[in-house]
């Protein structure tokens, strides 16, 4: 397949303000998120060729994501301006044991996403589509516009990825798990998470969440275990991986930098195990700062984390043909 773009994102972007742990109560960093934002820059800073397909507000925080994407390489002619509604905003706080989300994002510009509006031109430009349960969560319009952006970018060959991010706080389980199935229906590649999947599947268990992901017709599935590693499963071999170990501060968006290394290294022609265990190492070094996107990786800094733990660094993009992966036939 020839194609503009190696990863097409969509979903929702947004400004975050997270508190660091230890600082003043009212000192807030300012950044960006939004998990498939956080998902293309990171293949973006790792060698993809990427496009995000979004809408932001005609506001302040609008064009700092505008310039934000501009700067790190991600194509935004499929970003749309809503002068009617606002970009979505949300704050992080962390504790002992984990970081915790607010939103401001009822009503947003991204939320207003409808089929109609689509750019049918960059969709059907890449090798991936990659697209998480928030960007259907954030309203039912936008939901039917994932689903009608699945349908082009797999209409012109491109595989989709699939994250299967829940926020129960955007819409009931029942919901949920209806659309999150019909999703994987049309997935060649899932990425869910385990806390995730024992909401929507009933287990933790990544070898029973992945036959769960496989019954439905997905190749290959990456499970994500945080601080153990993942678990990748595909034509009837299923493989643990272990986590790099490093000095973590802050987890936010480490699940989304896994989910765009992995998907720059499959674009790259990587085999689905080695693609995982090079996103293992990307998304242990974006828990070493504050932040989504400030810590992603570059390439770089993941191969000299690999080398220091002995393991193989992949070729580069010159060195590689990029091809996507053949992989076992879909289920009907």
């Amino acid at each position: 397949m020839s194609a503009r773009f190696d990863v097409v994102a969509l979903g929702e972007a947004m400004i975050e303000f997270n508190r660091a742990r230890g600082g003043a109560a009212n000192t807030w960093l300012q950044g960006f998120g939004g998990d498939t934002s956080n998902a293309v820059i990171a293949a973006a800073r790792l060698g993809a060729r990427c496009a995000y397909v979004t809408r932001v507000g005609d506001d302040a925080f609008g064009r700092e994501l505008l310039s934000l994407w501009s700067a790190e390489g991600v194509d935004t002619a499929a970003v749309a301006v809503d002068a009617a509604a606002p970009t979505g905003v949300y704050f992080v706080t962390h504790d002992d044991g984990s970081h915790h989300f607010a939103y401001l994002r009822s009503g947003s510009a991204a939320s207003r996403s409808t089929s109609a509006g689509l750019p049918g031109q960059c969709l059907a430009s890449t090798r991936l589509l990659h697209l998480s349960a928030i960007s259907q969560a954030i309203s039912p319009s936008a939901c039917d516009a994932s689903f009608a952006a699945i349908d082009i970018a797999r209409g012109a060959g491109a595989r989709v990825a699939y994250d299967t991010n829940l926020r129960l706080a955007l819409w009931p389980l029942a919901r949920a798990r209806a659309i999150v199935v019909e999703t994987l229906r049309r997935c060649e590649f899932a990425l869910p998470g385990a806390d995730d999947a024992r909401h929507l599947f009933g287990t933790g268990d990544p070898r029973r969440v992945a036959d769960e992901c496989h019954a439905l017709g997905v190749a290959v599935v990456v499970v994500k275990l945080g601080r153990d590693g993942c678990y990748v499963s595909g034509s009837g071999v299923g493989e643990h991986i272990d986590a790099i170990s490093v000095d973590a501060v802050d987890a936010t968006g480490a699940g989304d930098c896994f989910d765009g290394a992995f998907l720059a290294r499959i674009a790259a022609g990587d085999a689905p195990v080695d693609a995982a265990r090079y996103a293992n190492a990307a998304a242990a070094l974006a828990t070493t700062g504050y932040g989504a996107v400030a810590p992603l990786p570059r390439a770089d800094a993941v191969a000299n984390l690999l080398r220091r733990h002995g393991l193989a660094v992949p070729k580069t993009r010159s060195q590689k043909r990029v091809v996507t992966p053949k992989l076992h036939d879909r289920r009907a």
